[in-house]
């Protein structure tokens, strides 16, 4: 059996110390693996639901095998925010998924998938059509040369992002211009005619962001995910924002 905490790695980094954390929930029995930024909790393995959500939901919007998003047989997709893996893990569940690029600011997350740290790290490194890519995905999307390094200009089927909390509620203060309608003018360059954009976020729907939203790409909605916290009463939510551009854009 496990030890009832253990912390499995720490690191500084630019937008604080980040730390890899495994404990036994007295309640279950359960190990619940969770990554701290500084004093503030980013992911843990116990609340997974909007994370899944993002991929399901964004994959959702989308035509089956991307006919009338760029043509060809199968979905290509980037992920902003690797994390424990969750989103990209639900995004190859989808088998209409030709290839995945996620994309993480932080090397050390990246490694903790590389040597196995984490549980669905060997799944995700394995899947060939999985890449793993140390880069700053908002740097990246207000490129020309777009989320993907080996390919620059590619254009894909749909955007996934969960970095932070909500756009409101940002880890670094460079990220909030991506929010605004400029930023997500130059993200939807980067998706094929008829592609989504999905963002996950920890705050309710947020009418004024659904609303640049709107200006920028043809449709535009937020999802609320609910899911049980044992640690409080009631459900708890999450919103999924879920954009689609124009087909013919």
């Amino acid at each position: 059996m496990s030890p009832r905490f253990e912390e499995i790695d720490w690191r500084p980094t630019p937008m604080g110390d980040i730390s890899l954390r495994r404990r036994r929930d007295p309640s279950t029995g359960q190990e619940v693996y969770e990554v701290k930024l500084g004093d503030e909790f980013l992911m843990s393995s116990l609340f997974t639901a909007g994370e899944v959500g993002l991929a399901r939901l964004g994959l959702a919007a989308l035509p089956d095998g991307g006919a009338g998003t760029g043509g060809g047989a199968g979905l290509d997709v980037a992920v902003g925010g690797l994390g424990l893996g969750y989103t990209a893990r639900a995004v190859l569940e989808d088998p209409r998924v030709r290839s995945l690029v996620v994309v993480d600011a932080l090397p050390d997350v990246i490694r903790w998938h590389e040597e196995k740290l984490v549980p669905l790290g060997e799944a995700l490194v394995s899947d060939r059509r999985c890449r793993l890519v140390q880069g700053d995905f908002f740097a990246l999307a207000a490129g020309a040369e777009g989320l993907d390094p080996q390919r620059p200009g590619r254009r894909l089927h749909a955007i996934l992002l969960d970095v932070d909390h909500s756009p409101r509620h940002v880890l670094h203060p460079s990220h909030a211009p991506f929010y605004e309608e400029t930023g997500l003018r130059a993200l939807s360059g980067h998706l094929h005619p008829g592609g989504v954009f999905a963002l996950w976020s920890n705050d309710p729907p947020d009418e004024d962001f659904t609303a640049v939203l709107a200006r920028v790409f043809a449709t535009a909605e937020a999802h609320v995910v609910r899911f049980d916290n044992p640690y409080q009463p009631g459900a708890a939510a999450n919103t999924v924002y879920v954009a689609g551009k124009a087909a013919g854009a």
